[in-house]
């Protein structure tokens, strides 16, 4: 069953939409390259449509009910925004669920160093990338450091076009000849994605001065030059690396893709393209009650097993909904697993885009394409499905009547051949509570690359299906 291409249903309106849905998508994902990015822009977004903060309303006991517009937020990383619809909440939920975490480059905690006259952090790759697609190429250093006296300081070094940027360095072809034979996987070692921050020495005015304030010429010259313009611009002494989180990730805007600028190219679209659509979709709502509370859930570490207090295996999406349906006078355990189990979800996750240089590993007529919609995957996993969530039959039928109804291009696929390989997503572990899910979401070519390619298409059926979804009574 091959499906159309989404294109050519679009008349000049829709064409619109699809172009101005995809130029504030690539504002968000160029301004928001971490969690920590994506969580406060999302807060921002659901504040300026008219969410309330659920810890302000825990605080002074506000009651909740039909309409109630609330979200929650994990250590500054995850985000829980809902929208409590007509019917009890017990009665079960419709739920976005996507990750705003993505591959990129950890600057460890005693990073800095010099070697050679060049100043360098060491780093330790986060989630499943190709080590050699992060050489050559300018990096930026986003994220935060804590101080010991309770002070965050917040560091954007390298997207602004007046910044320095940064690289990891790669070895020429002429004396490549040794490193060409390697493996894949070891061409470039993990341990040597060291990021190249400066060459210039912090002089010594020793010999330039005879005031008894004069000084030696530092241990480490160049290190100690970077670390003065540290000190000078952020405040940041080299102990404070120990409590700091920065990341090194890809420099510069998404960007429109091709001649016929079909497509994006840009940093983090796994999984940032399912996780602004879903956000767009649930303020879309705006001041309608739902029939079911619509839920959008963006969370992190996913890349790296859902772990810790800010990912999807954490008990912030249970407490929350607890918390929640507490406000609502639905207050009892039996309620909130009632709740849980009776809730549908899509887990918003992206697939593997059909790529005709890499054929081999697709099977074609149950691969995603780009421009043909909105994907649907019953199931994940590796080779025997290790590690799926595989959805019933029936909710895989009840996915199908919303979009149909809703007129949203969509179709289905598995990640690539049986044997090739495979992957997994949050979909798992929400389906403990016995809820269905099923996992949907955009195609995407180049996945865990730096810079990952999506269709315009995909992306507006991806946020045309997510509200059919969350408005979707039975």
């Amino acid at each position: 069953m091959e499906r159309e291409v989404a294109w050519k249903k679009y008349d000049e309106a829709a064409s619109a939409e699809v172009e101005a849905l995809a130029a504030d998508y690539i504002n968000f994902i160029s301004d928001n390259k971490t969690e920590r990015e994506c969580a406060a822009a999302a807060i921002a977004a659901a504040e300026d449509a008219g969410y309330d903060s659920l810890a302000d309303c825990i605080t002074t006991g506000t009651p909740v009910g039909p309409g109630s517009k609330l979200w929650a937020c994990a250590q500054g990383k995850a985000v829980i925004l809902v929208h409590v619809g007509a019917a009890p909440i017990s009665e079960g939920m419709n739920i976005l669920g996507a990750h705003i975490d993505s591959p990129r480059l950890d600057i460890k905690q005693n990073p800095l160093y010099e070697a050679n006259d060049f100043a360098l952090l060491d780093t330790h790759y986060y989630g499943g990338i190709k080590n050699y697609q992060w050489t050559a190429l300018p990096l930026a250093l986003h994220g935060v450091v804590a101080t010991t006296d309770g002070e965050v300081i917040e560091v954007n070094i390298g997207d602004d076009p007046a910044d320095p940027v940064f690289c990891v360095t790669d070895l020429l072809p002429h004396l490549g000849s040794q490193q060409m034979d390697k493996k894949g996987a070891k061409v470039v070692e993990g341990e040597d994605l060291d990021v190249l921050v400066g060459n210039r020495p912090l002089l010594s005015t020793a010999d330039s001065s005879d005031s008894a304030d004069a000084t030696e010429a530092p241990k480490d010259p160049v290190k100690a030059r970077v670390l003065a313009i540290l000190a000078d611009k952020y405040g940041i002494a080299e102990e404070d690396f120990l409590s700091a989180e920065l990341e090194a990730v890809p420099a510069g805007r998404a960007r429109d893709l091709g001649f016929d600028r079909s497509m994006v190219i840009g940093y983090g679209q796994d999984d940032r393209v399912c996780a602004y659509t879903s956000l767009v979709a649930q303020l879309a709502l705006g001041d309608d009650v739902p029939a079911r509370t619509a839920v959008c859930v963006l969370v992190d570490k996913e890349e790296i097993g859902s772990v810790g207090a800010s990912g999807m295996a954490s008990m912030f999406f249970e407490n929350t909904i607890a918390e929640i349906m507490a406000l609502a006078g639905e207050s009892s355990p039996l309620r909130l697993r009632r709740a849980l189990t009776r809730s549908r979800m899509l887990s918003s996750d992206v697939s593997a885009g059909f790529d005709p240089a890499y054929a081999s590993v697709f099977e074609a007529k149950n691969s995603a394409y780009l421009g043909r919609g909105l994907v649907f995957n019953k199931y994940t996993g590796s080779r025997g499905k290790s590690g799926s969530n595989d959805a019933s039959a029936e909710y895989v039928a009840l996915v199908r009547r919303i979009m149909d109804d809703a007129g949203v291009s969509f179709q289905t696929a598995e990640l690539g051949r049986v044997d090739a390989g495979g992957g997994g997503t949050i979909a798992y572990i929400p389906a403990k509570y016995g809820m269905d899910v099923i996992d949907s979401g955009v195609p995407v070519l180049s996945m865990h690359s730096p810079w990952e390619v999506t269709s315009k298409a995909d992306i507006y059926e991806a946020r045309r299906g997510y509200e059919a979804f969350l408005r979707a009574e039975g």
